[in-house]
């Protein structure tokens, strides 16, 4: 059982057909899907699924933070990303809006800082970086273009 489904079900949620789908779609792609991304693969693996079943899967997995929507700079259609171990990062190309994942976490004492100082709990975390990815650095900046 994939840690999405394994989270579900220890939260407490049925194990539906719609939330395995979606669920499905998001861990075969390795997350950085567009909602209607995820709407097409679940409409091609699962036809019984309809429409506001992935939405509201969507939204529920995104509470109980299993994935996050984040941001393009070109566009205000969310991406989701899994959030396996409470957390996530990237590098978001600004030239080609491509995800570059980064592996390396490193602030887990930063987290413990925070839940010291405020009294809180932590449950998780995306950490975002935007710049060129190695196939753009020598490519102007969107916007940055000199007309001919």
């Amino acid at each position: 059982m994939s840690s999405g489904l394994e989270r579900l079900k220890t939260a407490g949620y049925k194990l539906t057909k719609a939330r395995q789908a979606v669920l499905h779609a998001l861990e075969l792609a390795g997350g950085h899907l567009t909602s209607t991304d995820v709407l097409d693969q679940v409409t091609e693996a699962a036809p019984g699924v309809g429409r506001a079943s992935v939405f509201r899967t969507l939204d529920l997995l995104t509470r109980l933070n299993i994935i996050r929507p984040t941001y393009g700079l070109n566009t205000i259609t969310p991406t989701y990303v899994l959030m396996p171990d409470g957390h996530h990062h990237h590098m978001i190309c600004v030239v080609c809006n491509r995800f570059i994942e980064i592996e390396e976490c490193g602030l887990e004492a930063m987290a413990r800082q925070i839940e010291a100082t405020m009294g809180v709990k932590l449950l998780g975390h995306v950490v975002e970086f935007y710049g060129r990815c190695t196939r753009c650095l020598d490519a102007p900046l969107p916007g940055d273009e000199t007309p001919p």
